[in-house]
């Protein structure tokens, strides 16, 4: 253990050793059954006589806080009680007010319900660990290239030329390994964005209902925001004010709907961009799974004049906890965008990145998309089907071909967030479609996630939905 003490002049040593140490040990920074450093180790640490740490360990021990044992050393006591650590709570310091406005974000590892249809949640058990590992383990070796370096902030080389081709071949994404640039997830990805374009007071337009978090990036930017609404078609381009300078869109599986953007609803959101000298960001979130109709190009693929920049991320095909994710800019943002990473953490983690490439590269990461495009299309015509079977009465499903989720508005007006409230202590969680509303609620209904689920527990889980449903009509 290293163990700071600070110790004042030459006089009482003994004492100001003394209290340090139980002061670590009742706030709980020593814990029980913690080797104590050696009375000799510790007096050439502080440049104390050795006598004076023995006179304070005698006087720990004598009080129970401490407990010696002949050939073994010092211990900090199991009957020592750890004191609740000083509250911080009369601090004078405040976040700016802008930060009240914006949705901490929920933390997905609180909960471990039964029957899991939150959206967004691959299933981590079919993940191939064996495989990652080896990855892993290799980019951990002394020998692996930039292993303990830092690199460039736009991340490592060939992860950026993997995601070139990989979005290439499987979303006709044209884009050099310049032009990519790896981040810790969308999230970041979004944020870069907006430090790098936007300026304080500027319009930023969103789908509305939308996903919240690109939401709290922009506003925290200190740019106002406003919600366009999302018709069959995709964002209603008609809606979006003439003076926005950015529009965040979800074209190939809008959230959280699930629609897609029409190909003339595309081009025209194209066109109005070039007359607006406006930016697009396209969230390509989790296309990758696909089910059923043609894809339609993406928007950057149909963007002749360099404004959209293309965002997407590894958390639905591999795992979230990577937290990795890439954006894809024309050449004029290059150098600002790598300022902004190297400004806000420098680069994501290497043997990550690394890590990826070699998964990309291999085929592992194809083949692990086919492999789990078949789960989830299975899960999704289970979840559909109980649907139609059991809960048509009560909701209607929206047409979706891609993703993780699938999204149903009550037929009646209805409190979804009451009835998923109630799913939830029948353990069931679900979502509802209220809560990505923006300036008002969303339309009621819910969002029925199925990448953690299996296909043989969904059953039972629409049923206890179907039942929480009833039991909000009492």
């Amino acid at each position: 253990m290293q163990l700071h003490v600070s110790l004042s002049g030459r006089a009482d040593l003994s004492g100001q050793l003394y209290r340090q140490i139980r002061s670590a040990i009742e706030d709980g920074l020593i814990r029980a059954g913690e080797a104590m450093p050696s009375t000799r180790e510790l007096a050439q640490q502080l440049n104390v006589s050795r006598g004076t740490v023995t006179v304070t360990y005698d006087r720990l021990v004598a009080e129970g806080h401490l407990r010696s044992r002949a050939g073994a050393g010092t211990f900090v006591s199991a009957v020592a009680s750890a004191q609740p650590p000083r509250s911080l709570a009369g601090s004078p310091l405040r976040p700016r007010p802008v930060w009240d406005g914006i949705d901490e974000g929920p933390d997905m590892s609180r909960l471990s319900p039964e029957f899991d249809f939150r959206c967004g949640i691959p299933d981590q058990s079919l993940f191939p660990y064996a495989t990652w590992r080896a990855l892993m383990a290799d980019q951990l070796r002394p020998s692996a290239v930039g292993s303990g370096s830092h690199i460039g902030a736009a991340g490592h080389p060939g992860l950026r030329a993997a995601i070139a081709r990989h979005i290439g071949v499987s979303r006709s994404v044209q884009a050099a390994p310049e032009d990519v640039f790896v981040t810790s997830g969308s999230q970041q990805a979004i944020d870069l964005v907006a430090r790098v374009l936007l300026e304080p007071g500027d319009l930023v337009a969103v789908e509305d209902p939308g996903y919240p978090p690109p939401r709290g990036a922009f506003v925290s930017s200190g740019c106002r925001v406003v919600g366009v609404p999302v018709d069959a078609e995709g964002l209603v381009v008609d809606a979006v004010p003439a003076e926005a300078r950015l529009v965040y869109v979800t074209p190939s599986h809008q959230f959280p709907l699930g629609t897609v953007m029409s190909l003339s609803r595309r081009r025209q959101l194209l066109d109005w961009a070039e007359r607006a000298d406006a930016v697009i960001v396209e969230d390509d979130y989790d296309s990758e799974f696909r089910y059923g109709g043609r894809p339609l190009e993406p928007l950057h693929r149909l963007d002749h004049t360099g404004r959209v920049l293309y965002v997407g991320s590894f958390s639905k095909v591999l795992l979230p906890t990577l937290r990795l994710g890439f954006v894809v800019a024309p050449t004029p943002l290059h150098s600002a965008l790598r300022k902004a990473k190297h400004v806000a953490d420098w680069h994501t983690s290497v043997p990550i990145q690394a890590a990826t490439a070699r998964f990309i590269e291999s085929g592992h990461l194809a083949r692990h998309v086919r492999r789990m495009r078949g789960v989830y299309a299975a899960r999704r015509d289970a979840v559909r089907s109980g649907l139609a079977d059991s809960l048509a009465d009560h909701l209607e499903v929206l047409p979706s071909a891609a993703g993780l989720h699938v999204t149903a508005t009550f037929r009646a007006p209805r409190d979804d967030r009451r009835i998923t409230r109630g799913a939830l202590s029948d353990g069931l969680a679900v979502q509802p479609l209220s809560l990505f509303g923006l300036a008002e609620p969303g339309p009621p209904g819910v969002m029925i996630g199925f990448g953690a689920i299996g296909a043989e527990r969904i059953p039972e889980g629409l049923r206890r939905l179907r039942a929480a449903i009833e039991r909000s009509e009492g």
